[in-house]
């Protein structure tokens, strides 16, 4: 029991910590920028509600709070509502590109936490670039590659005459060459020794699944280390391309779990609290580098989750003042306050629901690597 107690404390610790990061560095966003535009900071809090400790660093309250969930920066003169002791330095009272700067700040500082997290991981472990070689990295056993001869390691270099530079060409190659003979030729390495050889096959026109028409598994990339003071930048810009990749994936994700709630269904796919902590422990075990990437993952989706316009995200505030353009007057602060408060009451109950969905699916998975097999597929 002791045992289990314990475990539970660490996972606890490892997802505050982990959170954390994100958390201080989208709130850091909404800091800097809101100082810059004249914006009073009255408190930077990590954590929720009530304070267990703080202290004042010239004009703004750092505090630590007892609820070990998200954070905040508490603007002066958020809402119209609440008193205004300095209306110059009042949120309220900036024009809208200031506000709306502000709001999307804690967005763009989780951009560029990821940005930042992929750089350093495809430094230390390099990134991939096509050769325009073609190379056979296995042969399944009983197939018309492994009953040709072609090894691990050979180079296609042809198919049937026509040029093979990249896997997908000879993809293309051989699935219009299916059930006729075919010669594809290759390069073969023996010590120092380059030859060239001809072989003769038919792909299989139904192969068993997985497998494909040869029965080979194929790379044409391999893995790139440039020199040690180019590596932050090289990973730098190959990150900012997976960022894009990841960016493309969550907001169709979105699209999909926005389809469920509108037919009344559960969202599929979506992980709360609960699974978050467990994915963070299962991460945290496979070392610091697909820990850090794994933060530029979250990092982006905390980013895109808080562009959508629903209270009290980020992109609400947006909305807000897209709508006081449209109309020319700004929403009633009361009316602003109950319709953030109604957001925040729904959100809780969907975290409320999907984590009274995971933790059964955990104990039947009865392992957390089963329980993160179970998230992914």
């Amino acid at each position: 029991m002791v045992d289990i107690v314990l475990k539970i404390i660490t996972i606890a610790l490892k997802t505050i910590v982990f959170l954390s990061v994100l958390i201080v560095g989208h709130e850091f966003g909404h800091f800097l920028v809101a100082r810059l535009f004249g914006v009073w900071v009255e408190e930077f809090g990590l954590g929720l509600p009530p304070r267990a400790l703080g202290k004042k660093f010239g004009e703004t309250l750092f505090s630590l709070n007892f609820l070990p969930v998200g954070g905040f920066v508490k603007l002066h003169g958020e809402t119209g509502g609440e008193e205004i002791r300095y209306p110059d330095r009042a949120f309220v009272n900036k024009g809208k590109i200031p506000r709306i700067l502000v709001s999307l700040a804690g967005v763009v500082a989780n951009f560029i936490l990821a940005l930042i997290a992929f750089a350093i991981v495809y430094s230390f472990i390099g990134v991939p670039r096509e050769t325009g070689n073609v190379r056979i990295v296995d042969v399944t056993t009983s197939t018309p590659a492994q009953m040709a001869g072609l090894l691990v390691g050979d180079v296609v270099k042809t198919v049937d005459g026509q040029k093979v530079d990249s896997t997908k060409s000879f993809i293309s190659l051989i699935e219009s060459k299916k059930g006729k003979r075919t010669i594809i030729e290759v390069e073969r390495t023996s010590k120092d020794f380059v030859e060239t050889l001809k072989v003769t096959l038919t792909p299989r026109e139904a192969p068993p699944e997985g497998e494909g028409p040869l029965g080979v598994a194929i790379n044409s990339t391999e893995t790139y280390f440039a020199p040690i003071w180019q590596r932050p930048f090289v990973g730098a810009w190959y990150g900012a391309g997976e960022a894009v990749k990841t960016s493309k994936a969550v907001v169709l994700g979105l699209f999909g779990i926005a389809g469920q709630v509108s037919k009344g269904q559960m969202p599929s796919g979506t992980v709360g609290p609960f699974g978050i902590a467990i994915l963070i422990e299962y991460v945290w075990r496979l070392g610091p580098i697909p820990l850090l990437n794994f933060l530029g993952v979250v990092s982006i989706n905390l980013a895109i989750i808080n562009l959508v316009p629903f209270p009290p995200l980020d992109g609400s505030r947006v909305l807000f003042i897209g709508i006081e353009t449209l109309f020319g007057k700004k929403i009633l602060p009361k009316a602003e306050s109950i319709i953030y408060m109604a957001g925040m009451i729904l959100l809780m109950i969907l975290i409320l629901l999907i984590t009274a969905r995971e933790i059964p699916k955990a104990f039947k998975a009865g392992s957390i690597n089963n329980f993160v097999e179970s998230i992914v597929k």
